[in-house]
C-alpha cells in the first residue's frame, strides 16, 4: 500500500447508544462508506470523514465482505471498536491501480495521531448468566496470567478482552506474582462483578522493552461502559442553582438540591454526582471550603467533571481515578490547553420554565451557536425520501435550549427551503453555515395540519416571536440504512422541583457541609 495512509480510528460508545455515522454500500460505488455523520459525534469528532472506505474493523480486513458482515462485526465488537479506514480519493485510486488494500501499513495513524503505542486497557464486566465468557491460561515456563477462549459476543468480548490479553490487575490489585490457582479463585470471590487490569501482546512489548512498569495510572478508559461528565455551566442571575455538599463519613463532595430549570439542571448535572475535578483540576483530596473557592474562582462559567453513583462505583472498584478520563480526552484533542479541551466555548444558558398551552400552528425559528460538542441534536432522514427531521436532541444542547424537539420536521436551514433537498444536501448547508446556525422547524402534528391545509410554512407563520412547545410527537418511519451513532449526553433530574434556597451562603450542622451556588 506504498503511498496511501490509512488512518487507524478508535470509537467508544455508552451502553444504548452508537458511533455516530451511517455504514452503507451504495449502487456504482466500491467499498463500506462512511455517510452521514452526526454532527459533533465520535465518528466526526474523531475524524471520518464523508466517503471514507472501512479497510479493517478490529484487525480483520473487511474490504470484500458482505456489507451485513461489517455491521454484525461493529455490534458484535462491544462498546469500543477500533476502524481502519481510507479516504475516498486514496481509495478510489487504489483500486483503479489494482493495489492490495489488504497490506498491512507501515506506520498507521491513530485519530489522526501516529500510533507508537497503546495503553494497558481497564475492562469492567458485570456477570449476567453463569460466566462471563473468558478462560485464564498459564504457559510453563512463561510468566504471566492469559486471556484464552473469549467468546465474541459474550460479558468479556463486549467490555474488550481479548485472546492473548495478560492480566495485570483484578480490582486494582496486582496479580502478576499469584498462581493460577491463586488467580482463579481471586476471581471467583468477586462475585457479579469485576475491573480488570489488561495488557495486549504488542503492548506488553513495548512496555517491557522500555522497562516500564504498567498499572492503572496508564491505563485507557475507552472500553468502560460508563464515563465521567463534564458540566459546562454559565451563572445565572440566582448562581448556578445546586447545592454542595460534603458528608462527614463520606469521602468526596456531593451535589445536593438542583432547582428546576437552572444552569446546572440544563447543563445535565444530576442529585448526588461526585465532583472529580473543577476546571480540570482535581478537588478529590481537597477540603469543601477549598472546592467553593474553586468554583467561586471560575467566573461566570464553570466546568466540572462528575460521576454519577454507578461510574463512582466502577472506578472505585478497579482503583482507578476518574481523571484518566479526562487526561485522554485532553491527549485526543491535543494541541488546545487543558482548559479548553474540557469547557465548551458556548455558554449553557437555563431553560425557560415549561408552560402548558394549546398548540398552535406555528412553526419555531431555532437559533443556535455551536459548542464544543456540535449543536446537540441528529439529523435524520429516509432513504430515497425527501424531508428531514430532527432526533436524539441533547437535554441541555445548543439545540435544546433553541427550542428543537425530537421529531420536528425541517423546513428552512439558514433560510433556505428544504423540504425537497436530499439528505446530503442539507447536511452541507449546516455544516458551511459555520459556528451559528438558524434552523426552522415544526412539530410533527404542527407540519402535518399545515400542509393538510394548503399552508406554505415559513417565517411569515412566525408573526413577532416564536416560541417552544412540549409535544411527543410520533415516531417517524424507521432508516433502511445501518446506524452506528452516538452523541454522549447528560441526564436531567427526574425528581420533583424544591423550592430555591434564597440564600447563597454555606451553611454547617453536625451532619453535613453545604454549599449554595
Amino acid at each position: 500500500m506504498a503511498g496511501y495512509k490509512p488512518k487507524v480510528i478508535s470509537l467508544t460508545k455508552r451502553p444504548g447508544q452508537t458511533f455516530g455515522f451511517y455504514l452503507r454500500v451504495e449502487h456504482g460505488e466500491d467499498g463500506h462508506l462512511i455517510r452521514c455523520l452526526e454532527m459533533g459525534g465520535p465518528a466526526e469528532m474523531a475524524g471520518m470523514k464523508d466517503g471514507d472506505r472501512i479497510l479493517r474493523v478490529g484487525g480483520t480486513f473487511v474490504d470484500g465482505l458482505a456489507h451485513s458482515e461489517v455491521v454484525d462485526m461493529v455490534r458484535n465488537s462491544g462498546p469500543t471498536v477500533t476502524f481502519t479506514i481510507l479516504d475516498e480519493a486514496s481509495y478510489k485510486k487504489a483500486k483503479a491501480k489494482g493495489v492490495n488494500l489488504s497490506d498491512n501499513p507501515s506506520a498507521p495513524v491513530s485519530n489522526g495521531v501516529s500510533k507508537h503505542a497503546e495503553k494497558p486497557k481497564l475492562c469492567y464486566m458485570v456477570k449476567s448468566s453463569s460466566s462471563y465468557g473468558f478462560s485464564l491460561r498459564t504457559v510453563k515456563g512463561e510468566k504471566g496470567l492469559f486471556m484464552t477462549e473469549v467468546v465474541p459476543g459474550s460479558v468479556a468480548h463486549k467490555a474488550g478482552v481479548r485472546v492473548n490479553d495478560r492480566l495485570l490487575e483484578i480490582n486494582g490489585e496486582n496479580v502478576e506474582s499469584l498462581t493460577h490457582e491463586q488467580a482463579v479463585d481471586k476471581i471467583k470471590l468477586c462475585g457479579n462483578c469485576i475491573m480488570f487490569l489488561l495488557v495486549d501482546e504488542d503492548t506488553d512489548k513495548y512496555f517491557q522493552n522500555k522497562r516500564m512498569k504498567m498499572g492503572a495510572w496508564l491505563a485507557t478508559t475507552r472500553y468502560l461502559p460508563q464515563t465521567p461528565r463534564k458540566i459546562v455551566m454559565t451563572k445565572g442571575s440566582d448562581g448556578y442553582g445546586f447545592l454542595l455538599r460534603k458528608e462527614p463519613h463520606q469521602k468526596g463532595h456531593y451535589i445536593k438540591d438542583i432547582d428546576r430549570c437552572s444552569p446546572a439542571e440544563a447543563a445535565g448535572l444530576k442529585e448526588m454526582d461526585r465532583i472529580i475535578a473543577v476546571d480540570g483540576k482535581e478537588v478529590e483530596n481537597c477540603t469543601h471550603d477549598e472546592v467553593v473557592n474553586q468554583i467561586k474562582q471560575s467566573g461566570n462559567e464553570c466546568c466540572l467533571l462528575v460521576v454519577d453513583k454507578e461510574t463512582d462505583h466502577m472506578y472505585k472498584l478497579g482503583k482507578a481515578s476518574p481523571m484518566l478520563f479526562l487526561e485522554e480526552l485532553h491527549d485526543s484533542n491535543s494541541p488546545p490547553s487543558y482548559t479548553e479541551a474540557i469547557k465548551s466555548p458556548a455558554p449553557v444558558q437555563p431553560s425557560a420554565p415549561v408552560r402548558d398551552r394549546e398548540e398552535e400552528l406555528k412553526p419555531k425559528l431555532c437559533k443556535m451557536e455551536k459548542t464544543a460538542v456540535g449543536y446537540g441534536f441528529h439529523l435524520n432522514g429516509i432513504q430515497g425520501v425527501c424531508g428531514q427531521y430532527i432526533k436524539e436532541v441533547v437535554r441541555g444542547g445548543a439545540a435544546d435550549r433553541a427550542g428543537m424537539e425530537d421529531d420536528d420536521i425541517v423546513v428552512e436551514v439558514n433560510g433556505v427551503n428544504v423540504e425537497q433537498s436530499s439528505h446530503d444536501e442539507v447536511v452541507e448547508i449546516i455544516h458551511s453555515s459555520g459556528d451559528s446556525l438558524e434552523m426552522l422547524v415544526a412539530k410533527k402534528s404542527v407540519y402535518d395540519q399545515l400542509k393538510a391545509r394548503g399552508v406554505t410554512i415559513n417565517r411569515l407563520l412566525l408573526g413577532e416571536t416564536s416560541y417552544a412547545q412540549v409535544h411527543k410527537a410520533d415516531t417517524p418511519e424507521a432508516s433502511t440504512e445501518e446506524r452506528h451513532e452516538e452523541e454522549a449526553r447528560p441526564e436531567t433530574p427526574t425528581e420533583p422541583a424544591r423550592e430555591r434556597t434564597s440564600s447563597s451562603a454555606s451553611s454547617a450542622s453536625q451532619d453535613s457541609i453545604d454549599e449554595r451556588f
